[in-house]
């Protein structure tokens, strides 16, 4: 009976302290005080390049019309990803840079958790899109203005971001309403599934729900993926050398982004998951820091190189600007 009644004045002494979790510790930052302004100015030029290279494509694909077909939409939707995944991290990382004690407040860290698990599930959406826009303009380019029309492209941006949101949505929710008996958040970042290890229970619901989302919003966008550039290959190998060099000109930086945000995001998965004990936390933290940047930072360059419309509009926009100076 002693026992039973030491249990449960634990057990309400638990639940007392975790309704006064108004903060988390950030504790994956290292001692960078010799560095500080030299990490500082690097993430700063960094978000400045990633805001101004996406906005000069989205600027681009809006002003011109001759840019006004499926798949530049896509890609302009795809920038405004880009946009705001970066601008959920970087302000708050700067902050954090230059911060003496790493903490953020409960509510703002929902909110980071949200938009950066919003931008990766949009990301997935926005790739496996993009992919069916490449399948129907290769396997059935005769059809593909009917296929592809005014409604069909609404319906699919729609597809893109209403599904991630209304999740995402429901994640931050499950993981805000847990009793928590902790503040140490083992990231340089509002990381979900750190806040969940620190639940005074097991938290069966968030992962259940969390594997559902992780289906819906990962693996079923991948498998469109690989249906989608399956039947591209095929109509590939058996067609004539143009349709190939289309097929090339326009599908290799979208199997790029696709790949390198697939293994970003395996890495990341595999390291929530596991205690990568034995990895240096400096590896693990440019590891992550990668992961963050790489979509972001890389994807406007690739598209705006790879893309000889957008390439030659980009140049007909950033020239007589710089011809000014």
């Amino acid at each position: 009976m002693k026992v039973f009644k030491v249990a449960l004045q634990t057990k309400i002494r638990l639940k007392m302290n975790s309704s006064q979790v108004l903060y988390f510790t950030l504790s994956a930052y290292l001692d960078i005080s010799l560095c500080t302004y030299c990490f500082f100015v690097t993430f700063l030029m960094i978000y400045t390049v990633i805001i101004g290279c996406n906005v000069v494509l989205i600027v681009v694909i809006c002003v011109n019309r001759s840019l006004h077909e499926p798949m530049y939409l896509f890609l302009c939707s795809l920038f405004v990803n880009e946009l705001y995944g970066s601008t959920g991290l970087f302000p708050f990382l700067l902050i954090q840079i230059l911060s003496d004690v790493h903490t953020v407040s409960a509510p703002l860290c929902f909110l980071q958790i949200f938009c950066l698990y919003t931008y990766g599930s949009v990301e997935f959406t926005n790739l496996a899109v993009m992919s069916y826009d490449r399948y129907v303009a290769i396997c059935h380019p005769l059809q593909y203005k009917a296929i592809m029309s005014q409604r069909r492209i609404v319906c699919l941006i729609s597809v893109i971001w209403l599904p991630p949101f209304l999740a995402v949505s429901v994640t931050t929710f499950l993981t805000s309403s847990l009793q928590l008996c902790g503040n140490v958040n083992n990231d340089i970042y509002c990381n979900n599934h750190s806040i969940i290890k620190l639940a005074c229970s097991e938290p069966r619901v968030n992962n259940i729900y969390e594997l559902v989302m992780t289906f819906l919003t990962v693996c079923v966008p991948v498998s469109v993926i690989l249906y989608t550039y399956m039947r591209i290959l095929k109509v590939c190998f058996s067609g004539s050398k143009q349709t190939r060099q289309k097929a090339v000109s326009t599908c290799t930086p979208h199997l790029v982004s696709i790949v390198s945000f697939c293994f970003c995001v395996c890495y990341k998965i595999f390291e929530s998951r596991f205690n990568l004990i034995d990895v240096p936390s400096l590896l693990k933290i440019c590891f992550l820091l990668f992961f963050l940047t790489c979509q972001p930072f890389f994807n406007p360059v690739l598209y705006g190189l790879s893309l000889s419309k957008v390439y030659i509009m980009c140049k007909r926009l950033v020239l007589p600007s710089v011809k000014k100076f």
